[in-house]
């Protein structure tokens, strides 16, 4: 038997000691999702006569830029009304995509399955949002092959303003809704199902939302008397129903809700904040949120605090902190206004340059106790890149990659440590590190990969600031020539469906 000499030992010693503080060291954990709109064309597609590659082309294009920007996740619109940005054996396809409601791309591919790979393979998130209740924007304007839903089922409709929405207070409507869902959970990898503001709709000053006949049909003991509890309680059925039929299908996916920036003002509850919003999600939209998460029925909530610091009526360090203090364990991130650096017309918070409006916010929530991430409205702001928000952020607040937060905490879904680590020359001036992933049920397995690497002058510790840490969902990563003498080391860690990290793998070049 070989002897291990006391020299040996203590090497042994500090290799695991290394290897176990790099197991206890995460990179920060912080949400950092982008809102891709495709309702009148805001983010994606740019216009609707681009073909097939020039559509792919665009939204690798913004994937890239966010990614640059170290976010983590998008949340793309793939149902901005009764339409869709996929296969859908319910609804057409969305007339943004190609000028016309029903037409397929030509030539043909799956926008939303063509998404998800290209969001994944960057190691990022996808959150698929949908508008529940909105069925068709500017119904008075022609429309190019309309919706045929409306004349089958004219009952579950009604007009308001300039769109015709679905009457939550129907249960066929809930139930068709829930349909739609399960369909994108059932035949998608997305990590998420987004909401967001719109249940019941904005009010529009002397234009009463006329759901008369649903109320009288369904209000049961609501009836006639208290209408607002009656639509409150609609979505709330909703909520939950589709919380729980989410869960059946796919326990990983998330639940994600984007409401009005305030739940109530302080002066129709005490239990609301130190607001004067003209709508609220409680009195107006119907959107009880506080009810939801203090039963679990949500897995996330972004609040749209599109205010800036100060503001008179809704100011954004008090909506955030009455978000805080009231998330019920519910993760909680912050929806940020970022297309107001864009508008000249609003309030001289958002035009000042140093430091922008949205850096200011950035630091003010890591101040804040359950703030734990940020979305921003929306990414075509950031191709703007109005004060050079795009180098600012990057620079500034998101200069180191972050995983986002666990998912299900009570339930530790921990992957199966990569093996057979190993580098391939792919050319003469190019290399690979490659790395295998065993099998496991679909819930623990690694989708994703943080990569640590370590010079030759640096120490193998996750705190190191030298060390360059890059998070992709490909199984390895290349590295030029130069790249593969310079690097010492590398860890690399797999990452589950709910964010757990595995032990880590080191591999000396």
């Amino acid at each position: 038997m070989r002897r291990i000499s006391y020299a040996q030992i203590i090497l042994l010693m500090l290799l695991v000691s290394t290897l176990r503080m790099v197991a206890q060291s995460d990179p920060k954990r912080e949400f950092r999702g982008v809102w891709i709109a495709t309702v009148s064309n805001i983010d994606w597609p740019s216009a609707r006569n681009l073909t097939s590659m020039e559509q792919k082309k665009e939204f690798i294009e913004l994937l890239d830029m966010v990614k640059s920007m170290n976010f983590n996740a998008v949340i793309f619109q793939v149902r901005p009304s009764a339409d869709a940005f996929y296969e859908s054996k319910y609804e057409p396809w969305s007339m943004y995509l190609n000028g016309r409601s029903g037409e397929a791309p030509a030539p043909y591919y799956d926008p939303l399955a063509f998404f998800i790979e290209e969001t994944h393979k960057r190691g990022m998130e996808f959150h698929a949002w949908l508008n529940p209740y909105r069925a068709v924007v500017n119904y008075q304007e022609y429309q190019p092959n309309p919706l045929p839903l409306t004349y089958e089922h004219p009952e579950w409709f009604i007009n308001y303003g300039k769109n015709k929405y679905f009457d939550p207070g129907i249960p066929e409507v809930r139930e068709y809704t829930l349909n739609i869902v399960t369909d994108i959970v059932q035949n998608y990898d997305i990590d998420a199902i987004h909401f967001d503001d719109y249940f019941y709709p904005y009010k529009i000053f002397g234009e009463p939302f006329q759901d008369e006949q649903s109320f009288k049909a369904h209000g049961a003991s609501f009836y006639p008397k208290d209408r607002d509890a009656w639509r409150r309680n609609n979505v709330n059925l909703i909520i939950s129903q589709l919380y729980n039929r989410i869960k059946a299908v796919k326990p990983w996916v998330q639940f994600g809700i984007s409401p009005f920036g305030v739940w109530r003002n302080g002066d129709k509850d005490p239990r609301g904040s130190d607001t004067r919003a003209g709508q609220t999600n409680y009195d107006d939209l119907h959107a009880d949120i506080a009810h939801w998460i203090q039963r679990g029925w949500v897995d996330y909530l972004i609040p749209q605090a599109y205010w800036h610091i100060g503001h008179e009526k809704a100011d954004y360090q008090k909506v955030v902190k009455w978000w805080s203090d009231n998330t019920f364990g519910t993760r909680l991130y912050i929806g940020h206004g970022a297309y107001k650096l864009n508008d000249q017309k609003a309030n001289p918070a958002w035009l000042r340059q140093d430091p922008t409006e949205i850096e200011k916010q950035l630091q003010f929530n890591r101040s804040v106790s359950n703030v734990q991430g940020s979305a921003f409205f929306s990414a075509s702001t950031f191709k703007k890149n109005p004060y050079n928000i795009r180098e600012r952020i990057a620079r500034n607040s998101y200069a180191q990659i972050a995983l986002t937060p666990v998912v299900n905490v009570n339930v530790k879904l921990v992957p199966l440590p990569v093996t057979n680590v190993r580098l391939e020359q792919t050319s003469n001036r190019e290399f690979a590190l490659v790395w295998d992933s065993p099998p496991q049920n679909r819930e623990k397995q690694a989708v994703k990969y943080l990569v640590y690497q370590f010079d030759s002058d640096d120490k193998i510790d996750l705190n190191n600031p030298s060390a360059k840490v890059v998070l992709t969902g490909m199984r390895h990563l290349k590295l030029t020539k130069k790249e593969a003498k310079s690097i010492k080391a590398v860890v690399i860690r797999a990452v589950s469906r709910n964010n757990n990290v595995s032990d880590p793998v080191s591999f000396k070049f």
